[in-house]
């Protein structure tokens, strides 16, 4: 069996709790939408690369919807946002100290929502310190889904996907990741935590 060398984290719902449903109910009873429409996607896809800046994003929403403040959907794109467990935080760095595992996180996400969290999470530089790579997707202009951005993880570390975990909440992700070689871990949010890591994925170490 071939041995796990490399630990690939994703960042939401593995690390940080979000709220995915509430944020897109908020988003559509603030601009009085029945759905998402394509455009307000594509842009937010465009963000996640950055493709755009934070000014520009801002300023797309404020155009299209004129009758809310910036604040306003400042906090409305943040609100997806909530807690960091400590013991999350702990997990990661046993895991830095103990040195047995290459730990790179690979996430989807983009600058409003990095500021928020070294904002409000005080140990933010510490748990990105724990890792020997940090990849978000805004910094890289590569996202989850696509081929490309597993392929510059293996090709920027010199890494074997079949020696590689990848670990993330969303399906489409790990599907990708699997078809790849990657071993893969789609985590549950709702019931698994990421710490219990090797009692629940106990069949790869």
């Amino acid at each position: 069996m071939t041995k796990i060398k490399t630990l690939i984290f994703d960042f939401g719902d593995v690390f940080i709790n979000l709220d995915k449903e509430g944020a897109m109910q908020n988003a559509l009873s603030l601009f009085e939408l029945d759905e998402f429409p394509d455009e307000l996607i594509a842009i937010n896809t465009l963000y996640e690369q950055g493709l755009i800046s934070s000014d520009e994003f801002l300023e797309f929403y404020q155009d299209n919807f004129p009758k809310l403040s910036r604040k306003t959907i400042l906090d409305a794109w943040n609100i997806i946002l909530k807690g960091f467990p400590k013991h999350r935080l702990e997990f990661i760095q046993k895991l830095a100290k103990e040195n047995q595992y290459k730990l790179i996180l690979l996430s989807n996400t983009n600058e409003l929502h990095i500021n928020w969290i070294k904002e409000h999470v005080g140990f933010y530089n510490n748990f990105k310190a724990s890792f020997n790579q940090f990849y978000l997707s805004h910094e890289i202009g590569l996202r989850k889904p696509t081929k490309d951005i597993f392929q510059f993880v293996l090709d920027e570390n010199d890494l074997v996907a079949q020696e590689c975990l990848f670990i993330d909440d969303t399906k489409e992700n790990t599907d990708i990741a699997l078809k790849m070689g990657f071993h893969t871990w789609n985590i549950d949010e709702t019931s698994q935590d990421v710490s219990n890591l090797f009692s629940i994925k106990s069949d790869l170490f």
